[in-house]
């Protein structure tokens, strides 16, 4: 495989982890971690592949950000290759006493964020007529639970985003696909005890949570050549809960 560059938002949780971890263990990948605030977790991996990482702040949704962000990437690389709009934010609360302030700010990074993304990537995936884009929805944006109507408005339009801007450039070579985790063992878990964990298991038929690291693997499936004839395609990982 050539030497790719990609992109992958939302370094710093565990999901972004694993997916760029998935990246680095190709050979000649460089791999850009988005993130809003350099931490640790981002600040681990450079120190674990030197020279086949670095940190890009970033905040998703904001157009200009991203404009800088690819320019930044483009005068280092002259290419990028791979977008994965992984950054994501939930805070969940009933519709009828949801704050203003909790609507708008989980659209804002859930699916804003992918469309300043997308189109802040898309020219130079346009002149290199070859790309990969890969959204992060989630099982919510299928199957709506009740207190995420932010968040399931916001993945189930990421999908409808998906399926449309993989029609429009698919001449391109450029595909853009999204996977749909269910209960992914990662922090966005850790608020629940251990009597919410078993409950939530029992719900899934394999009866157990998923781990990043096979959210991370589908990723990096949709990324390879081999999957060059797959777009607008919806992956669930969810365990087989639907």
């Amino acid at each position: 495989m050539s030497a790719r560059t990609v992109l992958v938002t939302g370094a710093n949780g565990g999901l972004g982890q694993a997916i760029a971890r998935a990246f680095l263990a190709e050979q000649d990948t460089f791999v850009w971690l988005g993130v809003h605030v350099r931490q640790d977790a981002a600040a681990a991996l450079i120190r674990d592949f030197p020279g086949r990482c670095e940190c890009l702040v970033l905040d998703v949704t904001q157009a200009s950000s991203w404009c800088q962000a690819v320019e930044q990437i483009l005068a280092r690389d002259h290419r990028l290759d791979v977008l994965v709009n992984n950054a994501g934010h939930h805070s969940d609360h009933l519709l009828a006493t949801m704050p203003l302030s909790a609507w708008e700010e989980v659209l804002a990074t859930n699916l804003h964020g992918a469309f300043h993304g997308c189109q802040a990537v898309l020219p130079t995936m346009i002149s290199q007529r070859n790309g990969r884009i890969i959204n992060l929805a989630s099982l919510s944006a299928l199957l709506a639970p009740p207190g995420q109507a932010n968040y399931a408005a916001a993945k189930a339009g990421l999908v409808a985003l998906t399926q449309s801007l993989a029609k429009e450039v698919a001449r391109l070579n450029i595909t853009v696909n999204a996977v749909c985790p269910g209960f992914v063992d990662t922090g966005a878990l850790a608020a629940m005890n251990a009597e919410e964990r078993k409950a939530a298991q029992a719900m899934i038929p394999m009866r157990r949570f998923g781990r990043p690291e096979e959210v991370a693997a589908a990723v990096r499936f949709l990324a390879c050549p081999e999957a060059s004839y797959i777009t607008g395609s919806i992956i669930k990982i969810d365990g087989g809960i639907l």
